[in-house]
């Protein structure tokens, strides 16, 4: 009897090592070893075209699941959450897969799946997950913005510069986003450093990580030089923000805010040359224009801007925003041409967010290095005459922080060098709050202020 148990166990050995190099070779592919992965990973939102009833699903897959040439495989399956709690995936939404191969060594090959949702209806929250027949996600949920989102009052956590090693904000965001804290992230550049290091991993593993924020929440974003490598391809790729520019460039309406998302490395790698400088410079002119007609500045107040490297800032270090020819303020050198703050300053806009500079700051209200306070004394967020600048760069990263020594300008209103990340929460259409918390001091609010505008519109009045 033992003999012929032993008979048979390598009979079986034989056949299943048989199975298993005719599914190696049958699965074989530019990995190498047969192996594939239809797992969906790196699952992540964006606002779609239309902010209230849009959502975009963008996930990868290592390698392609068979069934896309059925039109089934980059599918996302989800439904309304009832007043129970529980949920049917009973809506199905299906979109494109595309293949992106990293410009390394190795030329790492992924596929980045989107899928629009669309008709969602407002102030509502969804459970969904997404993959096919070959492997799903785990079930994820989110929540739509009211219909009558102009008289709502969003909240968003905002900062930059966060990377994949000692990303010292993320536990913080995680636990806060679950907790329903927020209803969007802006993640202002610098996301992995960088993200095709290693062949791409290091960006693989970045989203990974961000997965259990970005697969709740709309995560808006925006280039930082750090994603410079390759035309920004692993940035351009693993995206999807409105617009159709390739997630360069964009604008979205959320409560009672206009927010526009801007490139400033259009300004300092012109080695891609300079037609997106002027395409995103004259893009940004007819935004702020529309956003400044008088029924939309009367529907939604609030213009907030934000891209990666700041106008302004007193770090000491050489760089670009401490010299005063600022190449995203001035625009080129000694022709000052497409200059960014005039722009700013005639159109009205209320706040520019920045990062790049590893640290937290607070400008006084400006316009050509002028501290332009409103008229109170006690007051001089309210009604100011300039824009107000912030920089928030200080989510975490493994370069560290940037230093603050000598004499601070009298701009610079706050300053810190603590990790942590900027709270924005627009209560209505005459008042805006920010708070900057500090990871250092266990989640304390190091700065808090409010801007209070009774009118809004062009500076130059």
């Amino acid at each position: 009897m033992k003999a012929l148990q032993l008979f048979l166990l390598a009979v079986l050995t034989v056949v299943a090592t048989g199975l298993e190099t005719s599914q190696g070779r049958a699965n074989d592919s530019k990995e190498g070893l047969g192996i594939v992965h239809y797992q969906p990973e790196q699952v992540h939102l964006a606002f779609g075209e239309r902010t209230a009833s849009e959502m975009v699903v963008t996930w990868s897959t290592r390698s392609l699941p068979p069934d896309l040439q059925v039109g089934m495989t980059t599918i996302v399956e989800y439904g309304l959450l009832e007043a129970s709690g529980q949920s049917k995936l009973s809506q199905t939404a299906r979109g494109t897969a595309t293949k992106f191969v990293d410009g390394g060594r190795k030329k790492a090959t992924q596929f980045i799946h989107r899928v629009t949702l669309r008709n969602l209806k407002p102030n509502s929250t969804y459970v969904y997950h997404c993959g096919s027949s070959y492997g799903w996600s785990s079930v994820f949920q989110f929540r739509t913005v009211p219909e009558a989102s102009a008289d709502w009052s969003p909240s968003l956590a905002i900062y930059g510069d966060m990377g994949n090693e000692n990303a010292q904000s993320l536990a913080r965001l995680q636990e806060e986003t679950q907790r329903g804290m927020y209803d969007a992230i802006i993640h202002v550049g610098d996301f992995a450093y960088d993200m095709n290091t290693e062949d791409a991993r290091v960006g693989d593993e970045f989203m990974r990580q961000i997965e259990s924020v970005a697969a709740y929440l709309p995560y808006m974003v925006v280039p930082g030089n750090h994603e410079e490598k390759f035309n920004f391809s692993n940035y351009r790729a693993r995206f999807s923000m409105p617009g159709g520019t390739e997630n360069m460039f964009y604008s979205f309406d959320l409560g009672p805010v206009h927010f526009i998302g801007i490139s400033t490395e259009v300004y300092y790698f012109l080695n891609y040359g300079v037609k997106s400088l002027v395409f995103q410079y004259e893009w940004l002119r007819q935004d702020l224009a529309k956003a400044n007609l008088p029924e939309n500045r009367r529907e939604r107040p609030w213009i907030v801007l934000y891209g990666h490297r700041p106008m302004y800032c007193s770090n000491e270090n050489d760089n670009d925003c401490t010299h005063s020819e600022t190449l995203t303020r001035v625009g080129w050198p000694f022709v000052h041409m497409f200059g960014l703050e005039p722009l700013l300053y005639e159109f009205g806009v209320d706040v520019a967010i920045w990062a790049h500079e590893h640290s937290y700051e607070r400008l006084w209200p400006i316009y050509d290095y002028k501290v332009l306070n409103g008229t109170l004394t006690d007051s001089p967020y309210e009604d100011p005459g300039a824009p107000v600048h912030l920089v928030t760069g200080s989510a975490g990263c493994k370069e560290g922080r940037e230093p603050f020594k000598g004499k601070i300008p009298d701009w610079s209103a706050f300053h810190s060098q603590d990790y942590g990340y900027t709270r924005l929460r627009a209560h209505n259409r005459t008042h805006l709050h920010f708070e900057q918390v500090s990871d250092d001091q266990n989640g304390a609010i190091i700065d808090d202020f409010w801007l209070v505008k009774s009118k809004h519109g062009s500076y130059l009045h």
